[in-house]
């Protein structure tokens, strides 16, 4: 089929609007793609795993520069390697960073934040296509309180921050409007994976559907063992008859049944699930059979009928974060080997270059206009992770 064919049957990824009321860009027809994003992998066991794989091999094991990993680059402690732990979670989940950055009354940075860049929109291109700031909240959708107050999306609970630009009489003519150093909030440097000032498309949107399905199956399969029926039999036994009542004037008094409380409600919940097992229902009738009749009740096992839907989505999250080796590993198409794990770690090594070299540019870009030289080398390249075979060696192995 042609593509103009298909282009109506496939939209875009990320819609995006101007909000007038904010001055944003929405990320997201809702502003919440990447909230939504992040509690659908959430949500799914295998989704999550292989995200949090992809984080960690973009982490490595921090900055090659010790001594520059152990910089301390804000008032708070981090070190230059915490504020890079936290920026690879971000760009693993979804492809984009944020670095916030304050400078000194000469135009020199002296102070580095992490910001999630979940809570960063942009504003609306200028008419030469320039964003000229960054707008921060703290909570998009709303829910996050403080002192017990929701912090609402509004105007006054927003900071729009200036783009990162260290030219130095850039900075000092921003913080000459602010009114002073005091009054100055900063620039942020935000890089996403689509290009320049583009909100970006995390790796996992590929697979959202899959990893929808993913949680849709666990849900089956808990329900499957704690909610389904699994006693291994009833028995029917009838029924006495019941005293007849009379009234005052000697006429049978007919009893409401309907109220009758006969307690099967609460012995239909003691017969569900796995704690409950094989266990058998008596039920009493008030007919006149003569003997106990024993009826088998087999349960429905859901599992079966899911099972190719199962191992397809699986394959496909992990072919997605680009982790075959370890799905082949799992259902056992390779062997378990150290040989064979060393190998797949050196291709996956590969697979995140692209990752960590947009997080090296970022701190380069920064620490060129650091108030004091605090990386002579200038290499901000990141220790990949290896394979060791033996399990008392040190993690740390710089």
């Amino acid at each position: 089929m042609r593509v103009k064919d298909l282009k109506k049957k496939s939209g875009k990824r990320i819609d995006t609007k101007y909000i007038q009321s904010l001055g944003i860009q929405s990320y997201g027809d809702d502003n919440l793609y990447p909230q939504t994003l992040r509690n659908i992998i959430a949500a799914s066991s295998t989704g999550s795993e292989c995200a949090e794989r992809f984080a960690n091999f973009i982490e490595g094991n921090g900055f090659r520069e010790v001594t520059f990993s152990e910089y301390i680059v804000n008032r708070r402690g981090d070190t230059a390697d915490d504020i890079h732990a936290f920026v690879c979670t971000d760009v693993g989940s979804h492809d984009g960073l944020a670095l916030h950055v304050n400078y000194n009354v000469l135009g020199n940075i002296v102070e580095l934040q992490y910001i999630p860049f979940e809570n960063c929109r942009l504003l609306e291109e200028d008419e030469n296509g320039y964003v000229a700031k960054i707008a921060v909240h703290p909570d998009w959708t709303g829910k996050k309180t403080r002192k017990g107050k929701a912090i609402q999306v509004n105007r006054d609970n927003i900071d729009y921050i200036d783009v990162f630009n260290p030219r130095k009489e850039v900075v000092l003519a921003q913080i000459e409007a602010a009114g002073g150093i005091e009054f100055y909030k900063g620039q942020i440097l935000w890089v996403g994976g689509n290009g320049k000032y583009v909100y970006p498309v995390s790796r996992a949107d590929r697979v959202v559907t899959e990893m929808s399905t993913d949680e849709g199956l666990a849900n089956v399969k808990y329900r499957n063992v704690r909610c389904n029926f699994m006693p291994s039999g009833m028995i029917v036994t009838k029924r006495g008859i019941s005293p007849v009542h009379l009234d005052e004037d000697g006429k049978p008094i007919e009893e409401n049944k309907s109220s009758e409380d006969t307690g099967f409600s609460d012995t239909i919940i003691q017969l569900q699930g796995d704690t409950n097992a094989a266990k058998i229902l008596e039920v009493t009738l008030e007919s006149d059979e003569e003997k106990p009749e024993f009826v088998d009740i087999s349960s429905k096992n859901y599992d079966k009928d899911f099972t190719v839907t199962d191992t397809s989505v699986v394959e496909r999250i992990y072919s997605a974060f680009g982790q075959e080796p370890w799905y082949c590993i799992r259902i056992g198409k390779v062997g378990f080997s150290g040989d064979i794990l060393e190998d797949a770690f050196e291709y996956y090594n590969s697979i995140v270059s692209k990752q960590q070299r947009m997080i090296e540019r970022a701190f380069q870009k920064i620490f060129a206009h650091w108030y004091e030289p605090v990386n002579l080398s200038n290499d901000f390249s990141v220790q990949p992770l290896k394979y060791v075979r033996n399990a008392t060696v040190s993690n740390s192995n710089r």
